[in-house]
């Protein structure tokens, strides 16, 4: 016994050294993943926490009846759309009584966003009585002054290759003694729709086209997958048929997402001319991509409920109906809704089919139904982050971070549902 363990002591020791070498490579590499992904995540963090907020300029602004309302009609959609800029420079004028030159004074209401104007319209249409009355109100400064406040211009450059002058940085260093300049919530990030303006430019249109397509595309692949999914693993028979549709579906599930947004640009928008850049075409492409996913999933969660379920459904007089929608199902469907909540976030990330069925272009207005025109969340990050604007750069990153943040939530989502609604047997 003791010259046998001698012999096979030695190899013991190897065997165990491999697994705790084996051990530690498993560790080094979950830390080094997790390392690129902090480091990911803390990059656009601070690129894009500034987005939250947005440098506002204080005014003392005189609502004159003549310049705003001259017949007194008190009709919001004329007060809304007045001409609000004289007013605007009227205030600034007040508040650098020294500048006379015409150059200076365009150069000087620059520091403003030019949809200031839209937002004293849309102060006065709100409240018609603040007309022919004096107040001090906050406007949007514009994409330079944002940045300059927020320290992300380089002063030390020649004023040459800057878009920031010398001159300009004088009047808001004034404006900032006097505390008329400060950084508030920016509320319009998240209430505006695109704009070409960095300093307006809002996810509200970005975010409620991804909603409306997500929308769309729950209502299509939810029912068809699960039905599918019943189908292919309830009622079928074992043939080539059934054999030949489980291979597609699989194959489906690893086709590149680009393939069925020509799909959608070919079948959809040529064949059945359903309007262009709508979610409704979107939320059917991303249908077709989910679906397999659906099916896959719902599927293997059939599969996992015991034999004997059924059995007891058939002793006690179930038909095969009954026993697939009354006790199958009910027990499958907590992994039916995991797969297809995972399903709709890869949908959500999804960029390439939009881009083939013409949602990546410029659409100000919020979209209010599945055929309106809009954008998704994905292709406004791309879009903004293809735009030569410095200011789109923070804006970029923090519709990542929102977007990273929806993603997050529907998996926390699929986990919650999971664990609520599964069954122990």
């Amino acid at each position: 016994m003791t010259e046998y363990a001698l012999i096979t002591s030695p190899g013991l020791k190897r065997r165990h050294a491999k697994e705790a070498r084996f051990k530690w490579y498993g560790r080094i590499a979950i830390l080094i993943a997790l390392s690129f992904l902090v480091f990911m995540f803390s990059v656009i963090f601070y690129r894009g926490i500034g987005a939250f907020q947005q440098t506002k300029i204080a005014l003392d602004v005189t609502f004159s009846k003549q310049i705003i309302d001259p017949e007194g009609a008190r009709d919001p959609q004329a007060l809304l759309s007045a001409d609000y800029k004289p007013v605007l420079v009227q205030a600034l004028s007040k508040e650098f009584p020294d500048i006379t030159g015409r150059n200076d004074k365009r150069r000087l209401y620059k520091i403003l966003s030019s949809g200031a104007v839209y937002e004293m319209g849309k102060r006065v249409s709100q409240n018609p009585d603040i007309i022919g009355t004096s107040q001090r109100i906050w406007v949007t400064a514009s994409s330079d002054v944002d940045l300059y406040i927020k320290g992300k211009i380089d002063t030390k450059l020649d004023n040459a290759l800057r878009k920031l002058k010398d001159k300009d940085i004088i009047y808001i260093e004034k404006l900032r003694q006097e505390d008329r300049i400060r950084k508030k919530f920016n509320t319009a990030f998240f209430t505006n729709g695109d704009s070409r303006e960095p300093e307006m430019a809002g996810i509200l249109g970005a975010a409620l086209g991804s909603f409306f397509s997500l929308l769309v595309c729950f209502l299509i692949a939810f029912p068809l997958g699960i039905l599918t999914a019943v189908y292919l693993e309830e009622y079928a028979r074992k043939s080539k048929l059934t054999d030949l549709i489980e291979i597609n579906i699989n194959n489906l599930a690893a086709v590149p997402s680009i393939v069925f947004g020509l799909l959608g640009l070919s079948i959809f928008l040529g064949v059945f001319n359903i309007p262009r850049s709508t979610p409704l075409v979107g939320g059917m492409v991303l249908a077709l991509m989910t679906l397999p996913t659906i099916i896959i999933a719902a599927r293997a969660s059939l599969r996992s409920v015991p034999r004997s379920i059924r059995e007891a459904a058939f002793g006690l007089g179930a038909s095969k109906t009954q026993t697939t929608f009354h006790h199958v199902v009910p027990l499958a469907m907590p992994g039916m809704l995991t797969g297809t909540i995972l399903g709709m976030a890869q949908a959500l990330g999804e960029t390439a089919p939009l881009l083939m069925i013409g949602m990546i272009a410029f659409i100000v207005d919020i979209p209010h139904g599945v055929t309106d025109a809009a954008t998704s969340l994905p292709v406004q990050i791309f879009l903004w982050a293809d735009s030569p604007e410095k200011g789109f750069v923070e804006r970029t990153s923090a519709a990542i971070i929102v977007l990273l943040v929806f993603l997050v939530l529907m998996n926390l989502l699929a986990v919650y549902m999971r664990k609520k609604l599964e069954r122990r047997w």
